[in-house]
């Protein structure tokens, strides 16, 4: 009989740790591969961590709500044969590449280069069931390249889990889905039963959270402060006590773009099935600038400036709870508007459920958020560190405005708001903070994006 450690795998760049919230097994339980063991919590997804390999688990440990370090072993699982050390990379075949494409940085352990070709090859089918995606709430795991695919020809969860898989415990193969893609000439298949979360009218209405347990001391009531709100509280105070926050406000005279939205927003729904709400228009506006700009679009790291190539837009969502998550579109500036607006859709609805993976709130590098939903005019949000500025858009209202024409001024109905820019001013100075929020602004006045058909 041997050991094997399993360890806290990397959850993102920006995660060094981990807590420990719930126990799945127990000491002397057999586990298989892709069992949940434990379930975990990171300042921005909770998830769980599964077994890499089958055995029985014969050491925890950490208890709940302790806190793990990347890299550090959770459990000790007793295998047949050898326990597998965990130690350098080894290569991986072409093969396997493809199918974890995406995923291997995440693999915290792989065999040791003088193990066997034979033990190489045993454990990387090991990390290959490791590596597979579990889609949603489905009831099987997907490889990245099977959901890649499948995100790309529109295929639904309900529609991929009736796809017979002819891989290891009905495993969905490449192969698998791609025959299933060439035959598919009739509409897609219809799930045998209906999830609740299935429901287009039921994704948009979040669960009510438990209530939380309170307790009375005479006329007074209090609680205890919840996982999330410890969380965000040492976030927003770290970030005041990192950067030099300042802000700078600008009004901007909307009604050409609400004029835009009213004329197209019912075709957009009956041909792409999502609304057309302002936010993607925001932030079109705001991706615009900041290629104006590549200053706002950077981070600071120790005394090194670091300008990003990508444009990562973190969107600031509001939870049932009341809590905020930031999911993030990766290389939006590559998104025209109809994929903005999916993006932006797919994204809210998935995060107010619960189900973004780790992924999905790492490496944002400029954030936007929309206050004017909560009824608010203008606002100062918190930088995301290590970002160095986040825009907030306040309500569009209708005011009463002058307007300028060759024949004079006349008072007339114009729908504005406040956009409301942090920015970092250890790096960004006043000019550069000023007329970045001033060129979206531009953009949002002089809007005159068409759609793409």
């Amino acid at each position: 009989m041997g050991q094997y450690h399993l360890k806290l795998p990397k959850m993102g760049e920006s995660v060094a740790e981990a807590t420990v919230t719930k126990w799945l097994k127990e000491v002397g339980d057999t586990v298989y591969l892709d069992d949940p063991i434990v379930e975990i919590a990171t300042d921005k997804v909770d998830t769980d961590v599964t077994s890499e390999v089958e055995g029985v688990l014969i050491e925890k440990r950490f208890g709940e709500n302790e806190v793990v370090k990347v890299g550090e072993t959770l459990v000790v699982i007793e295998v047949e044969g050898e326990g597998i050390s965990p130690g350098e990379d080894a290569e991986v075949p072409e093969e396997i590449q493809e199918e974890t494409n995406g995923t291997q940085e995440e693999i915290s352990s792989i065999p040791n280069p003088q193990t066997t070709a034979e033990e190489i090859e045993q454990h990387i089918a090991q990390v290959e069931e490791y590596t597979k995606i579990n889609v949603g709430d489905g009831k099987r795991f997907y490889s990245p390249l099977v959901r890649n695919i499948a995100k790309k020809e529109g295929l639904s969860l309900e529609e991929m889990e009736q796809i017979p898989g002819t891989g290891k415990d009905e495993r969905l193969t490449k192969n698998d889905i791609l025959s299933y893609l060439e035959q598919r000439t009739s509409p897609p298949l219809q799930p045998k039963t209906q999830a609740i979360h299935s429901s287009p009218a039921s994704a948009d209405i979040p669960t009510p959270p438990p209530s939380p347990t309170i307790s009375s001391s005479g006329s007074d009531q209090f609680r205890e402060m919840t996982r999330m709100e410890n969380l965000i509280s040492d976030h927003m105070i770290s970030s005041l006590k990192t950067s030099a926050h300042v802000q700078s406000f600008i009004e901007v005279d909307v009604t050409h773009l609400w004029d835009w939205r009213e004329g197209v927003k019912t075709a957009f729904q009956k041909r792409e099935n999502d609304k057309l709400t302002f936010t993607p228009l925001f932030m079109h506006a705001i991706i615009k600038a900041l290629r104006d700009f590549p200053e706002m679009n950077s981070s600071i790291d120790g005394q090194k400036i670091i300008l990003k190539k990508a444009i990562n837009l973190g969107m600031a969502t509001a939870l049932p709870d009341g809590n905020l998550i930031v999911p993030v579109i990766k290389n939006a500036d590559y998104l025209n508007l109809v994929g903005l607006a999916k993006a932006v859709n797919d994204l809210a609805v998935r995060a107010r459920s619960g189900r973004l993976t780790p992924e999905e709130v790492q490496g944002g590098t400029y954030t936007f958020t929309n206050i004017g939903q909560f009824g608010s005019l203008m606002g100062t949000p918190i930088i995301n560190q290590p970002q160095v500025g986040i825009l907030a858009i306040g309500a569009i209202r209708k005011m009463p405005a002058v307007i300028e024409t060759p024949k004079g001024d006349f008072i007339g109905i114009r729908r504005k708001v406040i956009l409301s820019h942090s920015y970092d001013h250890r790096i960004i100075n006043g000019a550069t903070g000023g007329m970045f929020v001033k060129r979206v602004a531009e953009y949002l006045e002089n809007w005159s994006e068409t759609l793409p058909y």
